[in-house]
């Protein structure tokens, strides 16, 4: 860990490369105390440097040098400096050959990062900054060579030996070890390069390409994980199919595969034709993984797979770019859902993730711009800015040119990129040159950090017969940027009339009225849209879709909201007005709340939900997508200042109200959605179970000894996790003895199956009773977890303090200093973790004056503990600042 002040790393001075490497020649020899590695580099000097004479700098962290050789000469330690975080050498030719020797402990690299052990497998994680953990080399994405890498491990130990490209060679050696050499055709940066050494299943199957290639598929799991992975190879088909068809892109090397780690800070990484993930993201089976699971795993597959174009084929310049390559890809994958799903559903479940963690971040004091101008630590910056806003930012390419145009912009940007790194500037140059789109003022949505809000409001002028909006934006200042510039924001919109239908539009200046939905583009801090031939005042849809990022306040009443909701012919607006409706009236009662005044339920609220679960012609995901009330989390953002205490008894208290004066049609519904089929995953399905559930949560908030046996029931009779685990959810909350036989029954079951043991931990991290901090801490010494596992952690710690305010936000002030403890901890032993869970203080001033002075305090008491790593020195100070 670094003493001295990290330093900061500007996008202003990016400087190319000193040196360029043609070929890396890379030599594994694994052993039980360390590995060593070769390395061969073929390097010479890059004519567009700024200096032509600049000295070898190398990356290296956290290694033993044995030997550096140059142009077959052995150099002796006067010949170059070696530092903590470099080789340099002085005096190198134009064009040369590099070997260098070292040995590295993946058996003690608890980071995770570079070549580690994940439950007795080698493997590796690369992206951002890990091969400087492996060998010395310019480890940075503009950086490209073309990769061989043969591996020598233990036979017996170690029989799969995989790396990038294709298998050329392989074979035995004495002493009961073995080998194989592995070549990838295609030039790539070094954070893409992938080793994996382990004892595997391997599930095989074949696809065909849509011009007749053959390509291998190999999936490679724990020994009995087998029978899991039928839905990740269903996925990895899908997937390769849908890029064919809307993007035209075909997979490009002759085998795909994919490995399930058990230890793993990320989803999933994207490695050039090895794809490593979380085996979270692999592993499914009817029993063991949710309806979410399987969504999940579809989505990350497609997400790791889709990177083969927009991220490995065209590669980042910079991390500075890191957009270019995720938020593209987080798009695509997000498509590619929605297409497999159903549309309007997931859009809904991508807002409310953008919202309550996004909006958040835009908020706080690490907001950055989706293209960030500076950075300590770029493991920091894997951010839902990055990906989600950067994902809404080419949404709105898609909106603005439309599907064929963003596809004419695609095809351009791989006919000029292929084999590059580049920047989001050049896709915005490719998307801007296939339309004649003037991208000027768009590229600010890369260039300015924080939320914008979109004012409107409506006026009618019944003798003229026209309606006009005048919409005002404005972006607020965030750390280091100040005074915004008005954005382009696409307003997709209609307008309905008083039965609720969409009413053409006709723009003033226009010869005829159009279409009932159309795009406007507010390009000023005020704009005016007037409409003709409106024969009555209409009720304004706006953001259709939610076709920006931004924060829209409409001036419509309660009553109008709640006819959006229930006519509007855009699935997402009718979800979102009856949103914003909860949001008023939650907020009204998080008021009555803090000033000890009665709650009381608006009884034209209850009638909307009653009416919302009544209606036949909404799919069933939709109905219980509206069902949900707003999270706590992003009701304390809506506040100037958050009471947690307040905002969960008023929420809790509209829950009770819902199941208290709705549950003979709960119970209903319940009912009218159950069903003794198979289990099988498919959008309507998964809909069905998604509305028995939310209807079952609905029904245990009446705490009724009824309702509690339906609990319990549908807990022993589940035959999928799906429901099982919505039932011990909606106990785990209740002070009952059935919940706690539920607990110890399937932690019984289930204890041999760790994905299935983190969901439990979630479970008990997420419950809302008294007791949860005591529970929590009794569970961070059981068996089931383990602070080096990261998937552990975020079930646990990371459960609690994410997706439990009201518990970690306790005045006693116990969950911040339980959060901190982690963190210091942690902090040594895996800093990524420790830097995701620590900013969870990053709004330490959106409370009270008292929780104020004791988040600043573990803060400060984390600050000055000393030795902190780069990850979590950048989070706490900028937090402090």
């Amino acid at each position: 860990m670094r003493s001295d002040t990290p330093q900061t790393i500007y996008l202003k001075d990016y400087q190319p490369p000193a040196f360029l490497i043609d070929t890396v020649d890379l030599e594994f020899d694994l052993g039980a105390d360390f590995s060593t590695v070769s390395s061969a580099l073929v390097l010479r000097r890059n004519p567009e440097a700024a200096d032509s004479n600049a000295a070898l700098e190398l990356d290296g962290e956290d290694m033993e040098l044995v030997s550096v050789t140059l142009d077959d000469k052995l150099l002796d330690a006067a010949a170059y400096q070696l530092s903590e975080e470099k080789l340099v050498i002085a005096d190198v030719p134009d064009a040369f050959t590099l070997k260098i020797v070292t040995r590295i402990k993946p058996q003690q690299n608890t980071r995770l990062e570079g070549l580690y052990m994940s439950d007795g497998m080698y493997c590796t994680q690369c992206e951002a900054e890990g091969f400087r953990r492996i060998t010395y080399y310019i480890d940075r994405p503009d950086v490209m060579a073309k990769f061989t890498t043969s591996i020598t491990a233990d036979k017996g130990a170690y029989p799969i030996l995989l790396s990038n490209g294709n298998c050329i060679d392989s074979g035995d050696l004495d002493g009961g070890r073995h080998w194989a050499k592995w070549e990838d055709p295609f030039k790539k940066p070094s954070y893409l390069f992938a080793l994996v050494a382990g004892d595997l299943d391997c599930l095989e199957d074949t696809y065909t390409t849509s011009s007749g290639r053959k390509v291998d598929l190999r999936i490679y799991v724990d020994r009995g994980n087998l029978d899991k992975t039928d839905h990740a190879m269903a996925s990895v088909k899908h997937a390769m199919k849908w890029d064919e068809d809307v993007f035209g892109l075909e997979y490009d090397l002759d085998i795909y595969m994919i490995v399930a780690a058990n230890a793993f800070n990320m989803g999933a990484m994207e490695n050039k034709g090895l794809n490593i993930f979380n085996s979270a993201y692999v592993l499914a089976r009817p029993d063991t993984a949710t309806d979410v699971d399987y969504e999940g795993i579809e989505g990350v597959i497609a997400h790791e797979y889709f990177h083969n174009w927009t991220g490995n084929r065209i590669t980042c310049r910079d991390w500075f770019q890191l957009s270019l390559k995720e938020g593209l890809t987080v798009f695509r994958d997000q498509q590619f859902t929605a297409d497999m799903t159903s549309h309007p559903v997931k859009r809904i479940s991508d807002v409310r993730m953008l919202r309550a963690r996004q909006f958040t971040e835009d908020a706080g004091p690490m907001a950055h711009p989706v293209r960030p101008d500076s950075y300590v630590e770029i493991n920091n910056f894997y951010t839902v800015t990055v990906y989600e806003k950067g994902a809404e930012v080419v949404r709105m390419y898609h909106t603005l040119l439309g599907a064929d145009g963003f596809r004419k912009g695609m095809d351009l940007y791989f006919q000029r990129h292929d084999g590059q790194a580049v920047t989001t500037d050049d896709f915005a140059a490719a998307m801007a040159d296939a339309n004649g789109f003037d991208v000027s003022q768009f590229l600010l949505w890369y260039q300015q950090a924080g939320t914008p809000s979109l004012t409107v409001t409506g006026s009618y002028d019944d003798k003229n017969k026209t309606y006009s909006l005048t919409m005002k934006q404005h972006c607020p200042d965030t750390p280091g940027q100040k005074g915004k510039k008005p954005m382009l924001i696409p307003v997709a919109m209609g307008l309905l009339d008083k039965q609720g239908k969409d009413m053409a539009l006709q723009l003033q200046g226009e010869a005829r009225p159009g279409a009932t939905s159309r795009i406007l583009s507010l390009t000023e801090a005020e704009q005016v849209f007037t409409f003709v031939n409106v024969n009555e005042k209409p009720l304004p849809s706006l953001l259709r879709g939610f076709s920006a990022p931004v924060k829209l306040d409409v001036d419509l009443d309660d009553t109008e909201l709640a006819f959006v909701a229930g006519h509007d012919s855009d699935a997402f607006n009718r979800w979102d007005a009856g949103q914003k409706l909860a949001e008023r009236i939650l907020l009204r009662l998080v008021d009555a709340s803090k000033h000890d005044n009665p709650l009381q339920a608006e009884p034209y609220f209850i009638e909307a939900m009653r009416n919302t679960l009544a209606d036949s012609s909404l799919d069933q995901a939709l109905i219980a997508e509206a069902m949900i009330l707003p999270s706590e989390a992003y009701l304390a953002e809506l506040c100037d200042v958050a009471d947690p205490d307040a905002i969960h008894q008023a929420r809790q208290f509209l829950r009770s109200e819902i199941a208290a004066q709705l549950k003979p049609e709960l119970a209903a519904m319940y009912e009218k959605t159950a069903t003794t089929d198979p289990y099988r995953y498919n959008a309507a399905e998964a809909g069905r179970r998604r509305l028995h559930n939310v209807c079952l949560a609905y029904l245990a908030e009446t705490y009724e000894d009824e309702q509690i046996q339906r609990c319990y029931q549908q807990f022993q009779d589940a035959d999928n996790m799906t429901d099982q685990l919505a039932a011990m959810g909606a106990l785990s909350n209740c002070d009952v003895p059935e919940r706690e036989h539920a607990l110890a029954e399937f932690y019984e079951h289930w204890q041999t199956e760790p994905l299935v043991v983190n969901k439990w931990l979630s479970i008990q991290a997420m419950s809302h009773r008294q007791n949860t901090m005591a529970e929590v801490h009794r569970l961070m010494d059981h068996p089931a977890f383990d602070i080096k596992n990261p998937n552990k952690v975020r079930a646990l710690i990371g459960t609690f303090s994410h997706g439990n305010p009201v518990r970690l936000h306790d005045r006693s002030g116990e969950g911040y200093r339980f959060l901190a403890d982690q963190v210091l901890v942690l902090n040594e032993l895996n800093p990524q973790i420790a830097a995701r869970l620590v900013s969870v203080f990053n709004r330490w001033r959106k409370y009270d004056d008292d929780r104020q002075l004791l988040m600043r305090a573990e803060l400060e008491r984390i600050l000055g503990a000393g030795k902190l790593s780069k990850d979590v020195y950048e989070i706490v100070s900028k937090a402090l600042g």
